[in-house]
């Protein structure tokens, strides 16, 4: 079984300890590459040092997670727009709208997001998309860049069927993580109702563990109960979900193919 971990931060200060036991455990289980989306500037060494390390399994994007969109953003986008210049990436994210919080930068939320959403048409790169209390919003602020061909997925995707219908209209693909797993999320009913074809799978590692380890730091190796649930609910082989799942995966980022 070949699975695609789309979405984790294997990079950051929870795996310090024992990131490389983590990926080691997840190629045994049968997780074959893993998606890093960026957060700021102060985790790039990491994440491009795991590439490195990883080359062909780990893979780094670019990009400012809405939640660290502060004073300093203009300076935070001008090292993207350079590292874009430079290097290549497989995806620009993780990038969105996040007023679950604070609302007191959402105008500049906005802005970075527009952006980065050029920057990716510009670089024929698809973007990786982080919603948090936003999802119309987000939904809007998407829709004229996906008129222009912009693709991508909606990252940890946990709305309505109503959201997942316009979301797969642009041409999008969800992002499906852990919350599957929880009894009273209601996403399980959603996953129901959605074809396989509009789905890769993430963790979101060390956040949203599945079940049964919730409460405890997630990891990619838990990549494996997330494709079990779907495939309980779609009563077909976790098989069949790894494997369609990872082929969207791959079609998405064409850059690490």
């Amino acid at each position: 079984m070949n699975l695609i971990d789309t979405h984790c931060h294997i990079y950051g200060e929870d795996f310090t300890n024992d990131v490389h036991e983590t990926i080691q455990r997840a190629f045994e289980a049968g997780v074959e590459q893993l998606y890093m989306p960026a957060i700021d500037s102060t985790y790039l060494e990491n994440m491009f040092s795991l590439e490195k390390a990883y080359p062909g399994k780990c893979f780094a994007m670019a990009g400012l997670h809405p939640c660290y969109v502060k004073e300093n953003y203009q300076s935070e986008l001008d090292i993207i727009e350079n590292l874009l210049a430079k290097r290549p990436f497989v995806a620009i994210g993780e990038i969105g709208l996040d007023f679950y919080w604070d609302t007191s930068f959402a105008t500049q939320q906005y802005q970075a997001f527009e952006t980065q959403m050029q920057w990716a048409l510009q670089y024929q790169l698809p973007i990786v998309i982080h919603t948090r209390k936003a999802m119309q919003e987000t939904i809007d602020a998407v829709k004229p860049f996906a008129n222009k061909g912009l693709k991508g997925i909606f990252h940890c995707f946990s709305g309505t069927a109503a959201d997942a219908a316009a979301i797969i209209d642009m041409g999008f693909t969800l992002g499906i993580g852990g919350v599957v797993t929880y009894k009273n999320s209601g996403l399980a009913e959603v996953v129901a109702q959605i074809g396989l074809e509009h789905m890769v799978l993430e963790t979101d590692a060390p956040y949203l563990t599945p079940v049964p380890y919730r409460g405890k730091r997630n990891e990619s190796a838990y990549l494996t109960y997330i494709a079990a649930k779907i495939a309980s609910i779609k009563n077909i082989p976790v098989e069949e979900v790894a494997q369609i799942s990872s082929a969207n995966a791959k079609k998405i980022f064409v850059h690490s193919v």
